[in-house]
């Protein structure tokens, strides 16, 4: 079968290569063309556009970027119609995604969503879009059944969450080579640093999570540098401070790390699943932030919390993002019992997401409902 699917960050690149790979073990004529990165790209995707090209965060970014979003949404209709797949399937970013599926399904695609838009947080109304316009819907957190089923009689599938098999399938080095490789001190307790994927969230982000640097002078601060972006724009940030940086080895990073400071995101759920006590940090544009507020509905930002209903990690968020809370927040992780009960939260954490193989049942399910 041919299939085309779009992602439009570095998460969705991610899980949509274990997806493609699932399709082709099990679909040995799979042809697959897709919106995505490098990852989608190596794994068989044919890459129709790279999502370099498509991040915009923010409510004011994506307002200044509207040209480029309609040129992209033009293109990408195009590009399905000269490809003539037998099915799409979406994966996450819900502004494009949505808007491509009301096309998709008027034209007579067959419609496929992976990982779900998260409505649960904002726009609940968004559900009557996802009724009309998606034949089949595949899901990766635990409370998003109910929240379909139950509250919007919306019948849906859960597959677990293709973090557990990308953690698994992501070859770590060991700690030695490691710190060798990248420069690091050879004996330092790390500090991992995840300021996000995108430009302007990680120039927000890191200031601050390096402003408390200084204060924890017995562990080596290390930047997770994003694929997304190029090592020259991270220069700036290591020319002022003495901190260590990798780039693309996060999961490596997570692994011989003791404790880590990480802007909301998937990047939460990826330090939890390592075991590492974490403080959640968050600062957007004020306008954005405003908007936001308003049209949210979450008690929490981060999926660790989420996902267990509770605040296991510290979440600074907005005006409660400053270097005095922050370094507060990170002494109580690095040592003592608020570091254990994060760990021993963790352990629930896992039991709830389930086990591994959510890209293999749902590139299963995908092909059985084709």
């Amino acid at each position: 079968m041919k299939y085309y699917i779009i992602a439009g960050e570095a998460s969705g690149d991610l899980h949509g290569s274990n997806l493609i790979k699932a399709l082709k073990q099990k679909d040995s004529e799979a042809q697959i063309r897709c919106w995505g990165g490098d990852l989608m790209q190596k794994a068989g995707g044919d890459l129709a556009k790279h999502y370099k090209e498509m991040a915009f965060m923010g409510f004011l970014e994506v307002i200044k970027n509207i040209p480029t979003i309609f040129k992209n949404i033009s293109f990408c209709k195009e590009d399905i119609q000269r490809f003539n797949p037998d099915l799409i399937i979406f994966i996450d970013f819900s502004g494009f995604n949505l808007r491509i599926a009301k096309w998709a399904k008027k034209s007579g695609f067959k419609t496929n969503y992976y990982i779900s838009p998260q409505i649960w947080a904002s726009r609940e109304g968004r559900i009557e879009k996802i009724k009309r316009d998606i034949d089949n819907m595949y899901v990766i957190l635990p409370f998003e059944k109910d929240f379909y089923e139950k509250k919007h009689n919306y019948p849906v599938h859960f597959v677990g969450h293709p973090l557990i098999d990308a953690i698994e399938n992501t070859e770590i080095v060991d700690e030695a080579t490691f710190r060798q490789t990248n420069n690091l001190h050879p004996q330092k307790p790390i500090i991992a640093l995840l300021p996000g994927s995108r430009k302007q969230e990680v120039q927000k982000m890191l200031d601050v999570m390096l402003s408390v640097s200084s204060d924890f002078s017995e562990y080596q601060f290390v930047i997770a540098g994003a694929p997304s972006l190029s090592d020259d724009f991270y220069k700036g940030f290591l020319e002022e401070h003495e901190v260590g940086y990798v780039s693309n080895q996060t999961y490596s990073l997570l692994k011989h790390s003791h404790a880590a400071l990480v802007t909301s995101g998937t990047a939460t759920l990826e330090t939890a699943l390592f075991e590492i006590p974490q403080v959640v940090c968050y600062k957007g544009n004020w306008i954005s932030y405003q908007i936001a507020k308003r049209i949210i509905t979450l008690d929490y930002i981060s999926l660790v919390n989420l996902i267990m209903d509770k605040e296991v990690v510290k979440e600074l968020i907005q005006n409660e993002l400053t270097v005095k809370n922050l370094r507060q927040e990170l002494s109580k992780i690095v040592e003592g019992k608020e570091r254990e009960r994060i760990l021993s939260d963790y352990k629930t954490l896992k039991e709830k997401l389930g086990g591994n193989g959510a890209s293999q049942l749902a590139a299963k399910l995908i092909i059985e409902n084709a």
